[in-house]
Parts: structure tokens; sequence; C-alpha cells
């Protein structure tokens, strides 16, 4: 099984065969008898009769049997479909990464001592925990906080694997996967797409088991394209195409409806990240994200979002169905926390049940509340157009203390970096960071220049209660985007024969678009600079990455966010806030010994690997040794085609690769 793929010293001799049989050593002794040889030769004699030679014979041949039916069994309990089938729903892939994977299949040292997780039931196929609403009313929770993320309330993991429902199919590449999806894959009836009232909506068209939106190449039904260009002229741009070197870079989008504007943007080389409110049915987040856009469960109800202030240069909110004037204006404060300094805030909410002239006068009355409110946080009305208002946060952090405008007190030092689901606050975050700057005044690039790496010298860690200087170096971070440039090249080297190929589709199916890309979205787990992300961004592979900085490292989000890159922090002994199936490959480094050292449990890590992870899906992990050992063994028991990778460098530095199969009940 000689297959050299050539991606450096990062995967040397990545397809060399392991000989099991090294472990068996010659003694320096073999040669000279035993006592137990030598009192079997008196027995015997030197020449056995032939009879004890065929009982001999025979028995060597039952151990053999008995060996190999017992393993065989036992690794069969781990993966029940036969061994043909396995790759019966895999895309076309090469002969050779075939046939090393079921070499694998045959040669797996756990399956012996392993049991197989068994199917969660058909009730669970779109299960996303930490979200209860009876539950949470329950414990007292009250004031909309109920329908927030709780982990400590409803912290049940189920230790069985989600399923997919039984019109599920694999989502088409992109590009086409972005314009359609598989109505089969989400959890939306007819009558309640037809019912959504959302102004980002694109006309879509429900023909038999597909929902189809309009491409950008064709006409525009709803006018995405328009308002766009509105929003780009009313902040005093002549076209949405100079957003980008305007400062616009990262748009958090509040109730995106299905995705339309944050597609747009996206194909502006925008980071728009929709979040919207946990929904049984019908959900803005699981649709966004089947149709590969960056997408959260997230809401403005109680809490803070999971993002260190000054994250965002734009917040868009378009009949979002949230009432900014209510409690105070403390939503409003979350939006100017997480807005940076220059950021837009766009706002797009028709008077209901208008009648002649009392359009304005309803206008009027709606918005008074929140024109006060703006005023108080240092906003400036921009522009207003039809139902589109759009403010500007202030540049200048002496606004809020100087008593010109803002009546707000100032968060207490340090308030500022707790912001993973903290109780709302009600005072003003991030005037004293060194990162309070314009986003007029950002580069092109998304590589910070050295003097905009100067701002990130310093970081807190995100424990709440602790705080300690955690220092980024410019050489530390260039050394690091380059490392993963040349790890991303081999990444893609190592997975092209599995996830392209040179007939990149299913019999029946029609001829993809170029790229052929089967990865459309990467969930970096352990995201530390954002090198992932930049590596991909450098060699142009067309997918978006969603940086996750785990609790209890160093909180390397700011500087994740101010490359203009989608992240998140997260606390991995919980689950993440996404629907089922939503990631085509996740990517750890590091991540399994840091948990371990937390306390976490691996296995319930890899059960919710396995939940958020599209059936198909690629896994990538690299860690120690024992840590990789033990990944790899529950990587067998979830039904995982499975590898390790030694790095040859000298170290005890492995990778495991796992590939997800399609398995239905």
């Amino acid at each position: 099984m000689q297959s050299e793929v050539g991606v450096g010293v990062f995967f040397q001799d990545f397809g060399r065969a392991t000989d099991f049989c090294s472990g068996f050593v010659r003694s320096p002794n073999s040669d000279m008898r035993s006592p137990w040889l030598s009192k079997l030769s008196l027995i015997f004699s030197p020449r056995p009769p032939r009879n004890w030679l065929l009982l001999c014979l025979i028995g060597v041949i039952v151990v053999v049997a008995l060996l190999g039916s017992s393993s065989s069994s036992a690794f069969d309990s781990v993966s029940p479909t036969p061994r043909p089938d396995i790759y019966t729903n895999y895309r076309r892939i090469k002969e050779q990464a075939a046939s090393d994977y079921l070499e694998l299949r045959t040669l797996s040292s756990e399956a012996t001592s392993t049991r197989e997780f068994s199917f969660c039931g058909k009730d669970t196929e779109n299960y996303v925990p930490c979200y209860n609403v009876s539950g949470n009313l329950l414990v007292g929770l009250k004031d909309g906080e109920e329908f927030d993320r709780h982990c400590e309330v409803s912290q049940q993991q189920l230790p069985c694997l989600v399923r997919p429902p039984k019109e599920y199919k694999i989502p088409l590449k992109w590009p086409a996967g972005k314009d359609v999806i598989w109505s089969g894959n989400v959890k939306i009836s007819k009558d309640q797409f037809l019912s959504s009232g959302s102004m980002t909506k694109r006309l879509m068209l429900l023909e038999e088991n597909q929902i189809s939106f309009h491409s950008e190449d064709g006409l525009i039904y709803d006018g995405v394209k328009d308002y766009s260009h509105q929003i780009a002229e009313m902040i005093g741009l002549g076209s949405d195409t100079e957003f980008y070197e305007a400062g616009v870079r990262t748009v958090l989008d509040i109730g995106c409806g299905f995705g339309s504007f944050g597609a747009h943007l996206l194909s502006l080389k925008l980071m728009v990240v929709c979040i919207a409110a946990y929904e049984v049915t019908g959900s803005q987040v699981q649709l966004a994200l089947e149709r590969g856009l960056p997408a959260i469960i997230g809401n403005f109800i109680s809490r803070q979002l999971p993002y260190p202030p000054l994250s965002f240069s734009m917040v868009h909110c378009a009949q979002c169905g949230i009432f900014w004037e209510k409690k105070d204006g403390m939503l409003l404060i979350e939006v100017d926390r997480v807005l940076k300094p220059g950021g837009y805030f766009v706002l797009t909410s028709p008077a209901t049940e208008p009648h002649g002239n009392s359009l304005r006068t309803n206008r009027k009355s709606m918005l008074k509340p929140i024109e006060e409110l703006t005023e108080k946080l240092c906003w400036s009305l921009l522009a207003q157009q039809d139902d589109t208002f759009i403010w500007q946060k202030t540049v200048d952090a002496y606004c809020y203390t100087s008593g010109k405008k803002s009546n707000r007190p100032l968060c207490k030092e340090g308030q500022d970096a707790q912001s993973y689901y903290q109780t709302l606050v009600p005072c003003i975050s991030g005037t004293t960071s060194k990162r309070w700057t314009p986003i007029q005044n950002r580069s092109s690039g998304f590589l910070l220049s050295p003097a905009e790496l100067e701002v990130h010298g310093k970081y807190y860690s995100n424990f709440p209660c602790e705080s300690s200087l955690l220092g980024v170096q410019p050489n530390d971070f260039y050394e690091d985007f380059e490392n993963w440039k040349s790890v991303v090249r081999n990444y893609w080297s190592l997975l092209t024969p599995l996830i392209f190929s040179d007939h990149p589709k299913r019999p029946g199916d029609e001829d993809p678009l170029p790229p052929y890309n089967m990865i459309r979205n990467v969930m970096d787990m352990n995201a530390h600079y954002g090198g992932l992300n930049a590596a991909f961004l450098e060699g142009k592979q067309s997918v978006w990455v969603m940086n996750v900085v785990p609790l209890g490292v160093r909180n390397t989000l700011p500087l994740i966010l101010d490359q203009g890159f989608a992240g998140v922090l997260h606390n991995w002994c919980d689950p993440f806030p996404t629907y089922p199936r939503t990631y085509d490959m996740l990517h750890a480094n590091g991540l399994l010994s840091h948990l371990i050292s937390e306390g976490c449990s691996i296995m319930n890590l890899f059960l919710e690997m396995d939940r958020i992870l599209r059936p198909e899906g690629w896994v990538i992990v690299g860690d120690k040794l024992g840590p990789i050992e033990k990944a790899r063994s529950l990587a067998t028991q979830i039904r995982w085609e499975a590898r390790v990778i030694d790095l040859q460098n000298g170290s005890d530095q492995r990778l495991l690769v796992c590939q997800k199969p399609f398995l239905r009940k």
C-alpha cells in the first residue's frame, strides 16, 4: 500500500502501510533452545511421528480460525454495514484512497475492546442541546430568558448518534449548493415558508424535493442587490462593491431570514454571520447553514453574545422582530458593545398597517424611543430612506465621558473581557480598549500590519475570574501564518483524492460547476490566531471558517475578528449552538490535550462533533500520541473511518484523519 502523496515533511510517507508485525522482536538468544523446547523434543523425539505433526497442524489451523473469527466479529460490531457497502454512498474517490480505508478497517487494534454507539430516535433528527423552554420555565426562568441557551439546566448529552432524516441527501457542491438545497435536509414546511415575512428572503421555488434560490447572476425579484446598493449610498458610497474598502468587513445579520442578504454580501468578500433565535421548525440558522452560509444560534434577550467588545463593523436588522427600546435600551447597548468605532447599525422596520398620511406619523412614533436611546449612545443618524434607517457609532471615545450626549456609565475594568453569555449590563464597553480604532482606518488586506498587531500585544485570559497578561509578538503571528500556509497546502494535497476526483459527481447528477468543492465550511475548534482561516484565503480556497476560541485558553478572538474572520467563544465541555449536520469539516489542533486538562469528556466531545458534522464530512485532529490514540478509539465507536498519521518530524505529534460515513438505521 505504498502511496507517496508528496505533501512535504508534514505528511511524509502518508500512505506507508504500518508493519503490525514489528512488535514481535527476535530475542538475542533466539538460536539457543529454551528448557521448554528441550523437554518438548524429548517427548516427541528429534523427529516426531507424522500423526503428531498432523495433530499440531490441525491445532494451529483451529487457533488461527478462532482468532480470525473473533477479531472479525469484534470489528463488525463496530461497523455493522457489510464491508463492500461501506462506500456505497461515498463520493467516487480514487481507488488507492478507498483501499487505504478498507485496509484500516481490518487493522483497527481497538475493535476488540470497544462498543459502537447506537442511533438516537427519529425525534432527535434536528436536536439542539441546551435549548429547552419547558425545562427553563420549570426552574423559574422568565422574562424571555427561558428562550435563551441554558446548558446548566438541560445538560443532557445524548449517548447516541443523531441520524439524518430519511429524505436527507448530501448538499450540492458550491457554487450550486448556495442557491439550491434539498428540502428534506431542513425542517421547514411549505406553509412555514410561505408565511415567512422576512424582507431579506428572496423568492424561492419549491419543486419536488428541492428549494431553489435565484442565482446572483439572474434576476433578483425581491431586490436584495438593490437593497444592498441602497445601504451603500446611504452611508456615502457609490456602490456596495465599495463596502470592503470603506472598512465594512464583518457584518452581524440579526434574524437573517433565509440568508439572502448575507449570501449577497458574502459574494462581495464580506464576512456576514447570521444570528437568530433557536427555532424548532423553520429555522433561519439551519437553512442558512444548509446553504453553506455562516450562521449561529443566538438572540438579544437577556444575555450578552459570545463576542468581545468592538467585534463587527456593521450590525443589520431587517424585520428581525426585536423591540430595541425595551429593557431601558439594554439591547441597543449590546449592539453598541459589539460594534466597532465608526461602525453602522442598519434597521429596516416598516410601520405596521399604515393608512394614507398616517404612515409618517406611525414611523415617527415607532422610532422616537430608539432615536432618543441612540443619541445617548453617541450614535448619529446618518440617513433615512423609506423604511431603512442607518446610525453610525462615534469614533470619539471621549463622547461617552464628556457628558455631551451619553448618560450611561462606563463598564468597570476587566468587565469587557467577560463576554461569554454574561447577563446584559447597562454600561458602555470598549472605550478604554487599545482596539478602539475607526473602521475607516483599517488596512486593505486581511493580514494585520505590525501597527495593527501592536494593539493586540496583551490579552486577558477568558476565565471570568482570572486575568493574566498574555502577549502576542508580530514575529510569532507571521510565523504562525507561514506555517499554516504550508499545512493547508498539505491538507489539500492529502484530501484532494478524497474530496476531489476526475469525475466529482454521483451517477445521475449533472456536471458540477468549478471548483467542484465538496467542502464549503470548516470549523476550526481551537483557532489560536486564525492562521488556518488566513491560509485558506491566501490559497484562494472557496471555504469559510468558523473560528472557535475555547474557554480556558488565551482569548485571541479579538485578533481573529480584527482580521475580518468569523469567530466565537465557546466552552467545549458544552454542546455548540448549531443544528445537526451543519459543517463539512471539523479541525482541532491541540484541543484534546486542553480538554483533558480541563476535565471535559472526550467521548461527549466526539458525540457532539458527530452531531454537527454532515454525513461524508471530514475531521482532522492534531495532538500528542496519547490523546490521538484515545480519539481514534472513540472515532471507531461512532463508526467513523479513521487513520492516524505520523508526522515524521521526530516529535510525538500525530494527526487523526476521519470521515463520517453516510449511514442510515
